[in-house]
């Protein structure tokens, strides 16, 4: 049951806007969604780091091998650290919010970047790092 509320949850943000450090349904960057969806079904602690680097650590005993639906799927920088993170729909495609970074501050700059939680394919992006299960034994 919680995978099932896990999902139904984060497809209610499909469209909202990438707003960078946001973390509400005004706006949401990538690290901010998925700690938004975890933090819903008690995947997550109330407090700790949860930028993807964060996320990427603290599910670090949760890691699986191949993607499925409810797994949060991390993108890597070319020094090899955790900087984007996403929710797995299935073994091809994600939900997350992308588009933007760090000079996507506003709603109108969202807009003119593209930029806001949408679904696409994983592959659409190079450098995956892997993937966890925040729901495990859960």
């Amino acid at each position: 049951m919680p995978r099932e509320l896990f999902m139904e949850y984060a497809w209610r943000f499909i469209g909202t806007f990438y707003v960078w450090g946001g973390d509400d349904p005004s706006g949401f960057d990538c690290s901010g969604y998925a700690i938004e969806v975890c933090k819903s079904v008690g995947a997550l602690p109330r407090h700790g780091d949860w930028t993807a680097e964060g996320l990427w650590n603290h599910f670090s005993d949760k890691k699986v091998v191949k993607p499925y639906e409810g797994c949060l799927v991390f993108w890597a920088n070319d020094a090899g650290k955790p900087v984007h993170v996403e929710i797995c729909v299935n073994e091809n495609l994600s939900i997350g919010a992308s588009g933007g970074g760090s000079n996507t501050t506003t709603i109108a700059k969202a807009i003119e970047h593209n930029a806001f939680i949408k679904m696409r394919p994983m592959e659409s992006r190079s450098r995956i790092l892997g993937f966890v299960d925040p729901l495990m034994d859960s």
